[in-house]
């Protein structure tokens, strides 16, 4: 199918089969998330990709959405709580050994960086920081939706419990959105057939 057919099959997924998703195709889903598009390919975030029950039914446990333990796996999206000068160092380096030049040519880039961090509060900076997460969202339901994988994003969840059963707090990062992946179950999921609905096209679009 193609990418406009294949998001036309998707839908928010609200009961899960107990099939399970192949190691291939979930690592395919991260590594398109991985390439999502950035601000200044900064990468502000990182994805847990939940798969063992035993955590994901702690996770769940009181949750408005029962998808966090019925899918085949969950995908924590966490952003980094307070950007530095260090996460803009660590870039440069990154960058400089990838595209083979000296780390000192970056030097003006850097310096652009680092202006727009410190010239926000840690407050601005999560906020974009959680912004390019859910950017990395939308690219990771397209991603599946052409392997044929349901979704289902969330919120409605608790961070601060998300972040202490995964151990987020110390590795600097707080949960912000989630995306259930598995299969649906079309016989106990009252919305598998049921049509989409969305804007007209000359009412969603407009051209000046």
């Amino acid at each position: 199918m193609s990418l406009t057919e294949s998001l036309k099959w998707r839908y928010a997924v609200k009961k899960y089969s107990d099939k399970k998703v192949s190691e291939a195709d979930i690592n395919t889903i991260i590594e398109a998330i991985n390439l999502s598009a950035s601000s200044a390919g900064l990468q502000p975030y990182r994805v847990i990709v939940v798969e063992s029950p035993k955590i994901r039914k702690k996770l769940g446990e009181g949750a408005f959405n029962p998808q966090i333990t019925e899918a085949s796996h969950l995908l924590v999206f966490a952003a980094i709580e307070n950007l530095s000068i260090a996460h803009v160092d660590e870039y440069m380096q990154r960058m400089a050994q990838t595209r083979g030049v000296p780390v000192e040519s970056l030097e003006k880039f850097r310096q652009l960086l680092i202006a727009n961090i410190t010239g926000k509060t840690q407050e601005e900076n999560f906020t974009w920081a959680a912004k390019q997460a859910y950017i990395g969202l939308g690219t990771g339901i397209a991603a599946a939706s052409e392997l044929q994988v349901d979704t289902t994003p969330m919120e409605g969840f608790i961070p601060s419990k998300f972040d202490d059963i995964l151990g987020l707090k110390e590795k600097g990062l707080k949960s912000v959105v989630l995306l259930a992946l598995g299969y649906r179950d079309a016989d106990k999921d009252p919305y598998a057939q049921a049509a989409k609905v969305r804007l007209p096209m000359d009412v969603f679009s407009s051209s000046l």
